[in-house]
């Protein structure tokens, strides 16, 4: 068998001069989310969404910047934030589409939600629209199993879908 691997030992940073954690995020963190926890280590995904949701993905210039900040190893972090779904180390659209693929979404026609984003965005799971606008993917489960099948467009949740309803509320958010 033939090993996949990556020369990740002269990969370089992106690197800006402006951190990615900025103060305000440092002074938010100490004052709200660090004493909810036992450890620094232990605020790291609340730290990583609060990244996240400042640039709507992760660089890698702010995985080494969290990791200071929480006296931990990048790798340390970098582990962590691999190893949620919810979490983009690349960049990704203005508005992410989770297609829910639960047993339930898919006894209930997931595949043809799947198939009217694909038609709709141009897309398949994984890749962003050339616009920047939409970054399609599966989701494990929106815990929404009584009103299947199901999306997430954005942080709005859109319940009892049809092809039509799906590519209609789509076009509504372009």
């Amino acid at each position: 068998m033939a090993w996949i691997t990556k020369n990740s030992g002269s990969a370089t940073v992106a690197r800006r001069d402006e951190p990615y954690l900025t103060d305000e995020m440092k002074a938010k963190a100490e004052r709200e989310i660090l004493p909810r926890f036992p450890t620094k280590q232990a605020a790291t995904i609340p730290l990583l969404h609060e990244i996240q949701h400042a640039y709507n993905w992760i660089p890698m210039q702010a995985i080494e910047e969290l990791a200071a900040y929480l006296e931990l190893s990048a790798s340390q972090v970098l582990d962590t934030a691999t190893f949620y779904e919810e979490f983009f180390l690349e960049p990704r659209g203005e508005y992410t589409v989770w297609v829910c693929r639960s047993i339930s979404c898919e006894l209930m026609g997931q595949d043809k939600i799947l198939r009217a984003a694909q038609d709709k965005l141009g897309i398949e799971p994984g890749q962003t629209t050339p616009d920047g606008k939409f970054t399609l993917m599966h989701v494990e489960c929106l815990g929404s199993c009584g009103t299947a099948p199901c999306a997430l467009v954005g942080e709005k949740l859109h319940e009892c879908l049809t092809p039509e309803s799906f590519a209609k509320i789509l076009d509504e958010t372009k």
